[in-house]
């Protein structure tokens, strides 16, 4: 089980599959904010609160140029269901190996229930224009979690 890539830390660069099929690699959007936040599941209660909270704030984030990825290892096909469903404005990059959420850190062991299995473990990266780890959100609830990113994204802008 990897670490946690820490703040400080270079994003470790990728290319996955976007919801469109298109590839996407991390390293094009260098100069603005990239909001990479892990995911477990496509429209369960958790993912759907979390993704709609982005959703809500995507205004106040295009305004400070930060772009939002949502990582999970669903497939594509079930990426464009849950966009669609919940109108979410933002790419969504499926890793069905787990590599990426494995290289961050993300890919760890969960208990559910008495129960342990592998699984994403919801956490968000705000990697600056950089390409730097800026913030890191460990084991996030879903709830209010995307104003605390929103925070994190104007403290980085504001030096």
């Amino acid at each position: 089980m990897a670490d946690w890539i820490e703040e400080g830390r270079k994003a470790p660069d990728f290319t996955l599959q976007t919801h469109t099929g298109e590839k996407l690699k991390l390293s094009s959007l260098r100069g603005s904010t990239v909001i990479l936040y892990f995911y477990p599941k496509d429209d369960t209660p958790g993912c759907t609160k979390e993704a709609c909270g982005f959703r809500d704030q995507q205004a106040d984030l295009q305004a400070r140029n930060a772009v939002v990825l949502g990582v999970s290892s669903d497939s594509v096909e079930s990426h464009v269901r849950f966009r669609d469903k919940y109108d979410l404005p933002f790419v969504l990059l499926a890793d069905p190996e787990h590599r990426i959420a494995e290289k961050y850190g993300a890919w760890r062991e969960k208990t559910l229930y008495g129960k342990k299995s592998m699984g994403i473990v919801r956490s968000t990266f705000v990697i600056d224009a950089e390409g730097r780890v800026a913030k890191l959100f460990k084991n996030v609830r879903a709830d209010g979690h995307a104003e605390k990113v929103v925070a994190a994204v104007e403290a980085l802008l504001a030096g």
